[in-house]
């Protein structure tokens, strides 16, 4: 294998597309307080798969609003701005985690119904706990494995040495990325997160989910994220290759006050919410 460091996956991430122009807009029209109603209509009008999208969810059964909603604004008022960008980035990067990742034993699709797994239950912490705001969670859960598409060509050109170090070694996948490559997927996601100039603690979020423990801009999102990762693979969503092995951290449960028996609570609550296509499948 021809020696890979960070920095090469950081110029090949450098020559990822960044967010599109209009993604950027909507992101700070809702972050604007000044911003209208009327602004992030206007912005979301002006792709129509996205406004399909938003209508789809506002007429959704997760919201049960009596009457069929049939503007954007509507929507808007209904849904609320951060669910409005929550649409928009979900929309945006889908493109990103639906493709086959054989290097983690992913078929097409398969990472992209984890991310959205991992998001729903990020969103269900955060709003049961009150630690952080829902949206924020979702996005973060969402995004949380972006980096496993930059680094899946080289843990597929190396697939067996890893797994030959998660059988009969007993590593985890994770730790078999760090020795063989001196990094991990979770470290080249946060590359890819600064690339689209996300917030900091978004970007800390994405780096240090496996590692909460390491966290200092916001280590409550970082512990949502790592509990609903768990939960995620426990649930035996998307699996692949890399999905066994990884155990909540101490760090995470005390930072949102948890214990193992809320965790199972969370699961047993969540499933319902995972069942309804509705709230699910919103693309």
């Amino acid at each position: 294998m021809n020696e890979i460091t960070l920095d090469s996956i950081v110029r090949q991430v450098n020559e990822m597309p960044v967010l599109p122009e209009r993604m950027n807009k909507i992101i700070k029209i809702v972050e604007d307080p000044d911003s209208t109603v009327e602004d992030l209509e206007r912005e979301i009008l002006k792709d129509q798969s996205l406004t399909s999208k938003v209508l789809k969810l506002a007429n959704s059964t997760h919201y049960g609003y009596a009457r069929k909603i049939n503007t954007v604004s509507k929507a808007t008022i209904l849904l609320g701005f951060q669910t409005i960008k929550s649409i928009a980035l979900a929309s945006t990067v889908n493109k990103f985690l639906i493709g086959e990742l054989k290097g983690y034993a992913l078929e097409k699709n398969e990472l992209w119904n984890q991310s959205q797994t991992c998001a729903i239950i990020s969103r269900y912490i955060a709003k049961n706990t009150g630690k952080q705001d829902p949206e924020q969670a979702y996005i973060a859960g969402l995004l949380r494995d972006i980096g496993k598409t930059i680094l899946n060509h080289y843990v597929e050109s190396e697939y067996e040495k890893i797994v030959g170090m998660v059988e009969t070694e007993g590593k985890s996948f994770l730790d078999a990325e760090r020795e063989l490559f001196g990094f991990d997927h979770a470290q080249v996601g946060g590359k890819v997160a600064e690339k689209w100039n996300f917030p900091k603690d978004l970007v800390e979020t994405i780096e240090y989910h496996h590692t909460p423990e390491t966290a200092e801009e916001n280590p409550e999102l970082v512990s949502i994220v790592h509990i609903a990762d768990a939960i995620t693979m426990m649930m035996g969503v998307g699996l692949g290759v890399d999905g066994m092995g990884y155990n909540f951290s101490q760090f995470a449960l005390d930072t949102l006050n948890m214990d193992i028996n809320q965790v199972e609570s969370i699961i047993s609550e969540i499933s319902d919410l995972l069942i309804d296509e509705d709230n699910f499948n919103i693309l």
